[in-house]
């Protein structure tokens, strides 16, 4: 995928959505309508997903259009980290995922750590936060700012569940096979590196 026009096409995609959101004219709307359809097809053309898929995720959000959250839990063990493995994949990455609204970013993460993993934490401050939009070798349809807390296990076993089929913990020098959508090895080294953190909400 050409990742100059994954970039072009998802900034076209923001305005058209935002135009249908604002407009009050109905040949605008119908405009936008027209150019959205035809920059999903452009889009089908170039990715192995087809015109219906890209429809219904694509076109789900209304309003003014900006990156999407996703909130992911670093729990360490010495100088190990703990990463589950997607039920359908089979790969690997930090338990975590999209942020809900209404909850804190704290909430989310405690959340989604606990779906995942089922165990509880305590978190205890933001390490990073990494945009996808910089990765051009692991292109993406939707650009995502991913918030990463340092986490400390209270309580908790793991479940197996819908999500997720075991949990382990690696080390660096011996992963497994990463979901590099969200996971990525370089990040991993940068998270291991950190000790500072900020306290958030």
């Amino acid at each position: 995928m050409n990742t100059s026009l994954l970039n072009n096409q998802r900034a076209m995609l923001a305005l058209i959505q935002s135009g249908l959101a604002y407009t009050t004219d109905v040949f605008d709307r119908d405009r936008y309508q027209k150019l959205q359809t035809l920059l999903i097809e452009q889009m089908a053309s170039t990715s192995t997903a087809s015109i219906d898929d890209l429809t219904a995720s694509l076109t789900q959000d209304s309003g003014y259009i900006t990156p999407k959250l996703d909130v992911r839990g670093l729990i360490r063990r010495g100088d190990q980290f703990l990463l589950v493995q997607d039920i359908h994949t089979k790969l690997w990455a930090l338990p975590g995922g999209f942020a809900d609204v209404g909850d804190s970013p704290v909430e989310n993460v405690q959340r989604e750590v606990w779906e995942e993993t089922g165990r509880h934490v305590d978190v205890q401050g933001l390490l990073t936060i990494f945009d996808t939009a910089l990765r051009p070798d692991i292109p993406q349809l939707f650009q995502y700012y991913k918030l990463v807390f340092a986490c400390v296990i209270t309580d908790g076993q793991f479940e197996p569940n819908i999500e997720v089929a075991q949990t382990a913990y690696f080390t660096l020098d011996n992963l497994p096979p990463l979901s590099e959508n969200r996971t990525t090895e370089a990040q991993l080294i940068q998270l291991l590196q950190q000790s500072s953190t900020v306290q958030t909400d």
